[in-house]
């Protein structure tokens, strides 16, 4: 069952998109060159419970990887199995060629970022980013240079005598990150990276972070059970649940593409319609729901009766108080909620059904524009490319 339309996607012809969209499913790799980083089957089990089952990734260099879900899907034992605080049940690591699962932490090319930031609250800032150079017998001289440098990169230079508690939340997070880029690993880990920051820093710190990233041109791997964060700092992402791997891909992919019910419903918002194929033609498909008929502009690999389900997410979606001219991908309701927040107007519809459907509506124009209100009854209507028909 193909859950995507064969035009183009962010540039990608039809063809580029599915082989693009097939490989991010299986968690391959489309980049070019062998993976610096493979993941083979991996499984951790403690007792009874699988917490990690037959994981597979492929990572390139220089990329900023995220594994993404919520508490208790996995993501966190296996990046502890990636730095080496626990072993695998079975399974490979291969780091730049070379299976690491039996070499112990300290002697692995790896740093990990704690959501705590893990600073010595004793120690200034300088003597913090110094700390692991020191411990492996740097000489002064050059501990110093790695310092200054590190400092700068952070922008923090003028702040190396300071202790962390002087420090705002952000800044800590920023010597955390310069003390962990201080002995050039081949890879990074980031648990959590933000977790501590109010929203507006955070927002804030993604970009910063990313950017530091990308200046050393260290590979990454992140952990984190915020959607915005992994979709702003992330070029690749995992979505994880129950030890499992449900979807890989670049950030647009996971959110325009997904490949199941769970993925479509995890990332971001979405209206999703249950239904039953009625016609299945090689340009289009028609999915009959008790909410409306939804025409969908592209072929299925799919038989005639076989239940789906349609997917729309509320930005492809136009308000208005007069019916469209089409029949088809329309509904008609009351708003029982509504919420304005500047940029944009968000507004739940209830259908005759008892389903309801959200839509969010950019305030593009200050005046003129069709403003519904409270118990208001409209019409929602879109395209027959804005859905993706899920089996799964």
């Amino acid at each position: 069952m193909a859950s995507s339309s064969p035009t183009a996607v962010n540039g990608e012809t039809a063809s580029q998109a599915l082989a693009t969209s097939t490989a991010a499913s299986n968690g391959t790799s489309t980049g070019a060159g062998k993976p610096f980083l493979l993941i083979n089957n991996l499984v951790k089990e403690f007792g009874d419970v699988r917490a990690v089952d037959n994981v597979s990734i492929s990572i390139n260099k220089g990329e900023i990887f995220a594994l993404l879900g919520s508490s208790g899907c996995g993501k966190s034992t296996l990046l502890r199995m990636l730095a080496g605080f626990e072993s695998p049940t079975s399974g490979q690591i291969l780091l730049d060629g070379k299976d690491i699962v039996g070499v112990a932490p300290y002697h692995r090319p790896i740093n990990m970022m704690f959501q705590s930031y893990a600073l010595f609250p004793h120690l200034s800032v300088w003597d913090n980013i110094a700390f692991g150079l020191r411990r492996d017998g740097m000489p002064k001289d050059e501990v110093a240079a790695r310092v200054e440098k590190m400092l700068g990169l952070v922008q923090l230079s003028s702040y190396g005598n300071r202790k962390p508690h002087q420090l705002s939340g952000g800044q800590q997070q920023r010597v955390a990150l310069a003390r962990s880029l201080a002995k050039r690993p081949q890879l990074l880990l980031l648990d959590e990276p933000l977790a501590a920051l109010d929203k507006k820093l955070r927002e804030r710190t993604q970009l910063e972070l990313v950017n530091i990233i990308e200046q050393v041109g260290v590979t990454c791997v992140m952990v984190t059970h915020d959607q915005e964060e992994a979709m702003t700092m992330a070029s690749r992402i995992a979505v994880m649940s129950e030890g499992v791997i449900r979807q890989t891909g670049r950030p647009h992919e996971i959110y325009e593409t997904p490949n199941c019910r769970f993925v479509a419903d995890f990332i971001g918002s979405v209206n999703m319609f249950a239904g039953k194929v009625t016609v299945d033609e090689p340009d289009h498909v028609i999915v009959e729901s008790p909410e409306c008929l939804h025409y969908v502009g592209h072929g299925i690999t799919g038989t005639i009766g076989m239940p789906v389900s349609v997917a729309v997410r509320p930005e492809k979606i136009t308000i208005s108080a007069e019916a469209p001219e089409h029949a088809h991908n329309v509904v008609y309701g009351e708003i029982v909620e509504l919420a304005y927040l500047g940029s944009y107007t968000v507004y739940h519809l209830k259908l005759a059904s008892g389903m309801q459907v959200k839509a969010t509506v950019s305030n593009t124009v200050r005046h003129g524009a069709f403003h519904p209100k409270w118990g208001d009854k409209v019409y929602a209507s879109w395209s027959d490319i804005s859905m993706v028909v899920l089996t799964q």
